[in-house]
């Protein structure tokens, strides 16, 4: 590098490291109650001289404010709109070398669906991770490069166009890729490919320190292994590599329900446990605690005039139902007849209600982006950008009978306020290695309380509380009943509760901490170490 182009670098990267300064005074300055607005500072020719391909922003900090779950809202300082991966490290290392004086944190945001703020950075920065993009797929070796900004629809689109597509789903698509992976990813389709995190080939990943490695499970693999599902505690996914198969053209999509909750969860542990290629390429559930209540729903869109039985017209007696959805894929060109004889031999053994089964065939994307239609619908009515106090949970198989009891049987008896999924996972289909956990069973359930705090007569905020209320009863129960349930995209505010969900994965956790990110400036949101001091890495507190 030439001693010009050196001094025009260093003067840039000044520039940036005096705009964190500023916000680091705003924040000290904040915290003895006056304020300091970042737009008034015109000492900062910005954004042209900051060293960013992108920028940084301070005037529409309200917009990453808040998140899907709308219950926290926490105003950052700054937004940086990364134009490359450098920008990313190139805050990261300097919000790094400020801290731990600074108190400055940083968070990386995809779409915002969180729900409890894990992707925001209260006085931080937020890095818009959606204005970095970029998809390239590899035909002939069966994958494909994201960035982590990126939602899955669009790689869904991007990859089918070379007749491929990723094996593993969430139900919603318009998820980031650094987001789910930074979970776990989980479908009708984990039984049989395992989550997302278990079909990703390597990482770029931009670490505590502001550095950019790529990792892989054989390339930097402890760090590979820290990032997925790791909660955003070790890096920022920048960039991941994940298998893809060939994709089917065609979905057939099956539901039949249920009135005894033995025998459902008998057929869907059946389901999971056959050979790949005999049984369906899908397998969830959601529970019906209230017959009528629910029909409007996203998941129960049942019924259809080419099939007009109704659930009232079905010998429930009042009883809790439970409905079973299945997929068989296939191709334009498969004869119909050969699917149906399929569907018809896997249906066979299963012991639900004879009257319910409904069936109906549709494109892929169609099956795959099916819950955006209706969140196109809940926009135009208003619903959608309410309160979502979600509760995302693993039950162990030989507690589910009980929760069955305890929570749909008894502290939700007739409350409807949203879906309720349940199905099954095998557990071998997932890496030990990553951050995630699950579960000791080897089959655990998936139940997903994905309920939303609608206007009502009492008001909107008597309903939240009462939400919110159930799901704190229903985490009580799992505790006082020793279910050893374990969140899905968790969410806890003391320490004592994330030891107990680490358990005895903790110590590795907090270890990986201190290595990758020893400053603690990464995911805030996530509050699992939020307050504490800096780590020293030879010595993880």
């Amino acid at each position: 590098m030439d001693t010009s182009r050196a001094d025009n670098w260093m003067n840039e990267y000044k520039t940036s490291v005096l705009l964190l300064l500023l916000v680091v005074i705003s924040r000290l300055i904040s915290s003895v109650g006056l304020t300091l607005d970042l737009k008034l500072w015109p000492c900062i020719p910005y954004p042209q001289c900051l060293a960013f391909d992108g920028r940084m922003d301070s005037f529409n900090t309200h917009l990453v404010a808040s998140d899907f779950g709308n219950l926290d809202r926490h105003l950052p300082a700054a937004v940086l709109h990364p134009g490359s991966v450098t920008d990313i490290a190139k805050l990261v290392k300097s919000v790094y070398e400020l801290s731990p004086y600074s108190g400055l944190t940083v968070a990386a945001r995809g779409h915002g669906h969180s729900i409890h703020g894990q992707a925001q950075a209260l006085n931080g920065v937020v890095i818009e991770m959606r204005t970095l993009r970029g998809i390239h797929v590899d035909r002939d070796n069966a994958y494909v490069d994201v960035r982590g900004g990126e939602l899955w629809i669009d790689v869904l689109h991007a990859t089918l166009r070379e007749g491929l597509a990723p094996k593993s789903w969430t139900d919603y698509l318009y998820l980031s890729v650094g987001g789910t992976l930074s979970n776990g990813g989980i479908s009708g389709q984990a039984f049989q490919h395992g989550p997302q995190i278990s079909n990703v080939q390597q990482l770029e990943v931009v670490t505590g320190k502001g550095e950019i490695l790529n990792c892989s499970r054989h390339q930097n693999g402890d760090l590979f292994q820290a990032v997925l599902g790791g909660l955003g505690q070790f890096g920022i996914i920048t960039k991941a590599r994940i298998e893809l198969e060939p994709a089917p053209q065609r979905v057939r999509w099956i539901r039949v329900l249920y009135s005894d909750f033995a025998a459902f969860t008998r057929d869907q542990e059946y389901l999971i446990s056959l050979p790949k290629n005999s049984t369906f390429d899908y397998v969830e559930g959601f529970v019906i605690v209230n017959n009528e209540g629910l029909l409007s729903n996203w998941r129960s869109s049942y019924f259809s005039p080419q099939n007009p039985v109704k659930v009232s017209s079905l010998d429930t007696k009042g009883r809790v139902l439970y409905c079973l959805e299945m997929t068989k894929n296939y191709n334009e060109h498969d004869p119909l007849h050969v699917i149906d004889e399929k569907v018809e031999s896997l249906l066979g053994p299963l012991d639900f209600i004879p009257a319910s089964v409904f069936t109906t065939d549709l494109s892929y994307v169609e099956f795959l982006d099916r819950v955006h239609t209706t969140e196109l619908k809940l926009r135009s009515k208003g619903l959608w950008e309410v309160p979502h106090p979600w509760l995302n949970l693993f039950i162990p198989k030989s507690k589910i009978a009980d929760f069955d009891a305890g929570v749909f049987k008894d502290i939700l008896r007739n409350t409807t306020s949203g879906p309720i999924l349940i199905y099954p996972m095998n557990r071998s289909k997932w890496d030990n290695k990553t951050s995630a956990v699950t579960p000791d069973d080897e089959i655990f359930y998936l139940v997903g309380l994905l309920r939303s705090a609608l206007p009502s007569s009492a008001g909107s905020d008597h309903n939240l509380d009462l939400l919110i209320d159930q799901n704190n009863q229903i985490l009580r129960f799992c505790r006082e009943q020793g279910l050893g349930e374990k969140q899905y995209m968790p969410h806890y505010t003391t320490e004592a509760d994330w030891k107990h969900h680490f358990g005895s994965r903790w110590e590795k956790f907090v270890e990986r901490k201190a290595i990758y990110d020893p400053n603690a400036i990464l995911a805030p949101g996530q509050r699992i170490f939020n307050g504490r001091q800096p780590f020293n890495a030879a010595a993880p507190y």
